[in-house]
């Protein structure tokens, strides 16, 4: 009698610790995910630009700006697609140089996409085999970083949306602005 009470409430115990494991794992919230980047200096990178061949954007040019953004995005990207409005509106903030890194994407998309939604860029890199993208510790797109004096303070992973520009982007370069 006591193995066929066991039998059946065993099933729902483990069933129990189950949901209570997965439930806890959906509330993480993997934009708060550190970077490893976080307080050090901009990781060294050279690709070619995406405007003009002649020319290559690099680690050289992220820390010549006192305060830079790094933008991690691609055409065929829709959350970039939705963030690209917020960059706009960043790009015309004075003291700040906005950078993009166009991953693993066609050129011909890519220009397409700059063309029709407007560039808010000083440069734009071309990552098309994502190893410069593996450097700077992008697993997913689009990614953005704050870079002040050549030391990474911020990472922000997905897109950015205005509560978060609001909330978390503008105190950040409000306070080294």
């Amino acid at each position: 009698m006591k193995n066929l009470k066991l039998k059946y409430f065993l099933p729902v115990v483990i069933t129990i610790v189950f949901v209570i494991f997965f439930s806890q794992l959906l509330k993480k919230d993997v934009t708060k995910l550190s970077s490893q980047l976080i307080e050090k200096p901009v990781p060294t990178f050279n690709m070619p630009t995406l405007l003009n061949d002649n020319q290559s954007f690099s680690t050289t040019d992220v820390i010549a700006s006192d305060i830079a953004l790094v933008n991690i995005w691609s055409s065929w990207c829709i959350p970039c697609r939705s963030e690209h409005e917020i960059l706009m509106l960043l790009s015309k903030i004075e003291g700040i140089d906005l950078y993009g890194i166009n991953y693993k994407d066609k050129e011909d998309n890519a220009l397409d996409f700059i063309n029709k939604l407007g560039n808010p860029f000083k440069k734009i890199g071309v990552d098309n085999n994502g190893r410069s993208s593996m450097v700077w510790g992008v697993y997913g797109i689009p990614e953005t970083f704050i870079i002040h004096k050549g030391t990474v303070i911020y990472k922000h992973i997905g897109p950015i949306h205005m509560n978060e520009l609001e909330e978390i982007i503008l105190p950040i370069l409000g306070d080294i602005l």
